[in-house]
């Protein structure tokens, strides 16, 4: 189990070095002289002074090395120092932590709603398997995988906002601002989490474990509940824990569409304004956290199923 741990320990490690790198070279990356583009965001008009560039360059040490000036912008960015917007020149990480407190309760409850709603249809396609029942679940639900964002948030403001009025089209004032948004998101996770747990829930049904229960004195419900279902909630888990990662940063669709002040929107008016330090330091924030739950899932995977990480070890 240790050697275990620090494998995925020093893979999260790596993994957040090598991304944070690749963001820290946007601005070299992209056209044109980074000090130049700091200069103007900061002053209208498109002359700028040689002097000023030089002595911008020099306060900013970018005349140093590469890898000076990237462990010098790691150790700042580690310390809670992200910079300040080209655009606002604000701190910038005064505007990612909002964001990304908007972004994560986003996630969390549409995947807590997907979650919710996959259990009960997983397991009556599990308990119902080959039959109309099952057939219907798995029909339904995998027609969901067509349904992407950008046509389904338009959809559901044209009818609950709209023609229903019944809630906001935007906006994140209050509990039903993020009804529509969560709705959009949970659509398509609820259909691979469906298929997760029927999947799980089969395997368990045919295990020998399900009979014996029974035969202990165990009723059919007892034994479901007791040796079912928890091995159909492995799986889901898992894939919580991928889509969560996956939604951090995949969200800008709907921010935008719903106008949800999150992560997605703020990487998106980041991109459009070219404000680099937003657009760094929200990346890398996005890519560390992403990372860590993805490891942290190896971990509860792990410990949910012993016979697999003994596999995996």
């Amino acid at each position: 189990m240790r050697a275990f741990i620090a494998r995925r320990t020093a893979t999260l490690v790596v993994a957040v070095l090598l991304s944070s790198f690749a963001v820290f070279l946007i601005p070299y990356l992209t056209p044109g002289d980074p000090v130049r583009k700091i200069i103007r965001s900061r002053v209208s008009g498109d002359v700028v002074d040689e002097s000023t560039v030089q002595a911008l360059s020099m306060s900013l040490g970018l005349q140093d090395p590469l890898p000076v000036q990237y462990f010098r912008w790691l150790g700042s960015f580690i310390s809670g120092d992200m910079g300040l917007s080209h655009v606002s020149r604000t701190p910038v990480v005064d505007q990612v932590m909002p964001a990304l407190a908007v972004t994560v309760s986003l996630v969390v409850l549409a995947l807590a709603t997907a979650a919710l709603v996959a259990l009960p249809l997983g397991t009556a396609a599990a308990l119902r398997q080959g039959r109309r029942t099952d057939r219907l679940i798995t029909t339904v639900t995998q027609s969901f995988i067509a349904m992407p964002e950008y046509w389904l948030a338009p959809l559901l403001v044209l009818v609950f906002a709209l023609k229903l009025s019944v809630l906001p089209s935007a906006g994140w004032a209050n509990a039903s601002s993020a009804v529509l948004p969560a709705a959009t998101l949970a659509l398509r996770p609820i259909s691979y989490f469906t298929s997760a747990v029927r999947s799980g829930m089969i395997d368990a049904l045919e295990a020998e474990h399900v009979p014996a229960a029974c035969a202990r004195g165990l009723s059919q419900t007892q034994a479901v509940l007791r040796h079912v279902v928890p091995n159909g909630l492995v799986p889901l888990a898992t894939l919580f824990a991928v889509w969560f990662a996956g939604l951090l940063g995949g969200s800008v669709i709907v921010e935008v569409i719903f106008a949800v002040p999150g992560m997605g929107r703020l990487l998106y008016d980041a991109v459009v304004n070219s404000d680099i330090p937003v657009a760094q330091g929200g990346v890398v924030v996005v890519v560390a956290l992403a990372v860590a739950i993805t490891t942290l899932a190896d971990f509860v995977h792990r410990l949910l199923s012993p016979q697999i990480g003994g596999r995996l070890a």
